[in-house]
């Protein structure tokens, strides 16, 4: 990317503040960053003078028109996290997901520098709705009409309008398919309360993380049977960078571990990292969430893309625990912002 000016929607974020530092570290020439703060948080934007970071939602029209045909690579990254404040919020979830998507695309579809834009989806989307034995999922057109969430809805538009918008207008939209990321920079409570705890308890891995270090027994649903695909940030930002490069616009492509691993072995896994004595807490199952067991197929990205995640769970979660204790006053100060509502809301 050296020497490329570059546009990410949503690089204030957990990932997309890595793949920021990553296009600066490879000699970007300007990145241009927009994110509105909802689930994000400015600290994530690194401070140079190649960076230009505006707050704000890439729906908003102003800011759109803002958007000039100058950018070499677009990173698609903007979402509404996640899948429970989808379910409490199903507008708040169109508004930053499904609207942005189609509003950017139509901002960009006559661009003609443009030579690649990546779209971030979400491999629970596509995945079979299990609770048996765990296929990996392949790069398919087949969608199923039966979704978990408004956000799985939302992330499977956004493919939709990449394909039209490639197909109708030359776009070069180029599909990945995000597996359970985790690693260093997931600040638990960023952003703004969006309607449920899940404001604060994000994604497995930083929950368990936090809880461990703080010598709180880790919250197991349904004995911790679900299995996901846990990969890596480092290794996800080398995968948006391989898709924006060597990526076939219109097509799709898994960033995947290829790994299954269970929740009940994770959360073994990360309190014996921590030595968290307190053991685990058992929880009903999640009502909502259908795809108990799934993992993603690596084959065609390391076949297209020269791709293949690098980092092992267990070095991942040690860099992710260390990171963890480095920034605990940030992330404390994030999720204190949340306190009273969270209190009052039920945390789990």
């Amino acid at each position: 990317m050296r020497d490329r000016k570059i546009l990410v929607t949503g690089g204030a974020g957990f990932v997309g503040g890595n793949l920021v530092r990553r296009l600066l570290a490879d000699g970007a020439a300007g990145v241009h960053v927009v994110d509105n703060l909802l689930s994000a948080e400015r600290e994530n934007v690194p401070a140079d003078a190649r960076v230009r970071f505006e707050e704000g939602s890439i729906a908003d029209d102003a800011l759109l028109r803002g958007i000039e045909d100058a950018y070499d690579h677009v990173f698609h990254l903007s979402t509404y996290h996640g899948n429970q404040s989808s379910i409490h919020d199903p507008l708040a979830d169109h508004d930053n997901n499904t609207l942005t998507t189609l509003k950017l695309y139509e901002r960009l579809k006559g661009f003609r520098r443009l030579k690649s834009l990546v779209y971030s989806g979400a491999g629970c989307a596509v995945a079979e709705k299990t609770s048996g034995d765990a296929v990996a999922t392949e790069e398919t057109d087949l969608v199923s009409l039966s979704m978990d969430s408004p956000y799985s809805m939302s992330k499977i538009f956004g493919e939709f309008y990449s394909t039209y918008y490639f197909k109708q207008h030359a776009l070069p939209a180029v599909r990945v398919r995000f597996q359970n990321v985790y690693g260093p920079g997931e600040i638990l409570g960023a952003g703004r309360w969006r309607g449920t705890p899940a404001t604060v308890w994000r994604n497995v891995i930083p929950t368990f993380i936090w809880k461990a270090l703080h010598g709180e027994a880790l919250p197991l649903e349904n004995q911790g049977v679900a299995t996901r695909d846990f990969i890596y940030v480092e290794d996800i930002v080398e995968g948006l960078i391989a898709a924006a490069r060597r990526g076939k616009p219109g097509d799709v492509y898994n960033l995947a571990s290829g790994i299954e691993t269970s929740i009940a072995t994770l959360a073994g896994l990360i309190n014996r990292l921590t030595g968290n004595r307190a053991g685990l807490l058992q929880r009903p199952a999640r009502a909502w969430d259908n795809s108990i067991k799934r993992y993603g197929s690596p084959q065609k990205s390391a076949r297209e893309l020269g791709f293949r995640a690098a980092v092992r769970l267990e070095p991942g979660l040690e860099k992710t625990i260390a990171w963890t204790r480095a920034n605990e006053a940030l992330i404390g100060a994030a999720m204190a912002r949340h306190a009273d509502r969270l209190s009052t809301s039920g945390s789990r």
